[in-house]
């Protein structure tokens, strides 16, 4: 079982401690700063912070394994918009949204997802960073937009355990992309899924799909599952093709996790609707299907049934490397856990600020 996880936060982050049944948060690394992403890398123990902090711009800081000191390090930067483009994103960093490590064979790769929509790449574990271009330069990438933020931006990376080289991303509001050449060409792959927000002549183009997270099954990696913004999709192909999958309460939602071995087990946080976030009838649940979305259980217990308004971001609900244990940490600083995968749920006895992103540190 894991005993560590990390919480960034609105004003912080919190490294969480297993105590006998319950967990314990640590003082709060970065106190008052938002810390938009958080990584920790199993394959060297160290772990990034980005921090956002306005007006001086995004941070970047790693921790490295036994040492309790963090270094500044680099963070992507865009190129200067060439004269004359007609683009209307700005070209600068406004947020590192996601961080993810590369292969076990590229020792010192790091992915970073950011607004406005690019994808950068590290090779000296964040000393400096490259943006991709060949994503950035995409021609679909013009039909792009902004879905919860008012510009595009990359949320999720997938590597295939298998290769590393082949990494899927995903866009809110652009789509799912693949290279299987490590980023040199691409491939939008949406087939399937559907932007009912769209006129309907326009539901099923590619770049303009708004999943909302996407989640690879490490222990089966041609499957992935996606809360989108119209629904939940899942693939067993490799994002060739997605299949849409009911669900009860509600399959609008911003979070996924799956099990690292099984991909038939995902667990999904149900809110009302785009124009209505807040959990069904004011109670919190979550939804695990454990046979590939052909059925669901929702699970309650522990978790608040009266006067709930709380809000589960896409990064906030994470499962450990045993598929039993369940982080989930909301809008308004509620944090729970599940040591039996999600039949049981205890609130970790703090209150936070809204939470960005939860991780276990698995070793």
């Amino acid at each position: 079982m894991a005993e560590r996880a990390l919480l960034a936060t609105r004003k912080g982050l919190f490294e969480l401690a297993r105590r006998g049944d319950g967990w314990e948060p640590g003082r709060p690394h970065f106190p008052g700063d938002p810390v938009s992403a958080v990584l920790h890398d199993a394959r060297d123990d160290s772990i990034y912070a980005a921090l956002n902090l306005g007006h001086f711009g995004a941070k970047l800081h790693r921790r490295d394994a036994g040492s309790d000191a963090w270094t500044e390090v680099a963070v992507p930067v865009y190129p200067s918009k060439p004269e004359g483009l007609d683009d209307p994103v700005d070209w600068s960093l406004r947020q590192v949204w996601t961080l993810a490590a590369g292969g076990p064979d590229q020792p010192g790769v790091l992915w970073a997802g950011t607004l406005p929509g690019g994808l950068f790449r590290s090779g000296d574990r964040g000393a400096s960073w490259q943006l991709v271009e060949s994503l950035w330069h995409a021609p679909e990438r013009t039909q792009w937009f902004g879905g919860g933020y008012d510009t595009p931006g990359i949320h999720s990376i997938c590597v295939d355990p298998r290769d590393s080289n082949s990494v899927l991303v995903a866009v809110s509001c652009g789509g799912t992309w693949l290279t299987t050449d490590g980023g040199a060409t691409w491939q939008l792959r949406t087939q399937g899924m559907a932007a009912r927000y769209m006129p309907p002549e326009l539901a099923e183009e590619g770049a303009v799909q708004d999943p909302h997270r996407v989640v690879r099954c490490d222990g089966a990696p041609d499957v992935l599952w996606c809360q989108h913004h119209n629904g939940i999709w899942r693939s067993r192909d490799n994002a060739a093709t997605w299949e849409e999958v009911a669900a009860p309460l509600s399959t609008f939602g911003f979070a996924v996790a799956v099990h690292p071995r099984d991909g038939n087990t995902a667990w999904f946080v149900p809110a009302v609707a785009d124009q209505q976030r807040v959990p069904v009838e004011a109670a919190l649940a979550v939804n695990r299907t454990d046979d590939g979305g052909a059925s669901f259980v929702t699970q309650r217990h522990g978790l608040p049934q009266q006067h709930c308004y709380d809000l589960v971001y896409r990064h906030c609900l994470a499962v450990a490397a045993d598929g039993r244990s369940l982080l989930m940490g909301s809008t308004t600083g509620g944090v729970w856990y599940s040591g039996d995968g999600g039949e049981h749920w205890h609130a970790v006895a703090a209150r936070f600020p809204l939470v960005y992103y939860a991780t276990f540190i698995d070793n």
